[in-house]
């Protein structure tokens, strides 16, 4: 596991930006945390990492939103208001990941069990400051495994170490 810390809204998008540089098609990345904890944010960083321009906002009500005109399509999907675990396949989960995109979803441990057992996890806290973020990212199978070298140089800037 890799600890990072952020402490301002765009140095938490510049970490999902960093992280866009390693995503390839067919990925899923999922993202934890409270309301307010930096989810979306680290998403826009993520979607302007891969070229995307249009604005990136929460898709809570809407559920998914697709991002195209980057590196590779952005599937952000925000499963918060989900009340089952079978609406998952509602959202058209699984077709999206055939689909060769990068699929962000955010509250994504909630439906882990329903997922494939290969995904990047970030965990998003609260750190001491308003502002500060520690961000906990976790390689989950043999595809995010492969970059966790990859993944800890580019996040080197964030950590302790770097």
């Amino acid at each position: 596991m890799i600890v990072a810390t952020t402490t301002a809204a765009d140095q938490t998008q510049q970490l999902g930006a960093a992280i866009a540089e390693l995503v390839r098609p067919g990925d899923l990345v999922l993202l934890a945390g409270e309301l307010g904890a930096g989810k979306t944010a680290l998403v826009q960083g993520l979607g302007r990492g891969l070229g995307i321009t249009e604005p990136i906002i929460s898709p809570t009500f809407m559920l998914a939103r697709q991002h195209d005109g980057g590196r590779v399509v952005l599937h952000h999907i925000d499963v918060y208001r989900l009340e089952q675990m079978h609406e998952v396949f509602d959202v058209g989960l699984p077709e999206l990941l055939d689909e060769g995109g990068v699929t962000v979803i955010e509250w994504g441990d909630v439906i882990a069990p329903a997922l494939p057992a290969d995904f990047l996890e970030l965990r998003l806290r609260f750190g001491e400051g308003d502002d500060d973020r520690i961000i906990e990212v976790d390689a989950v199978g043999p595809r995010w495994n492969a970059r966790t070298r990859a993944l800890s140089q580019a996040l080197s800037p964030w950590t302790k170490e770097g």
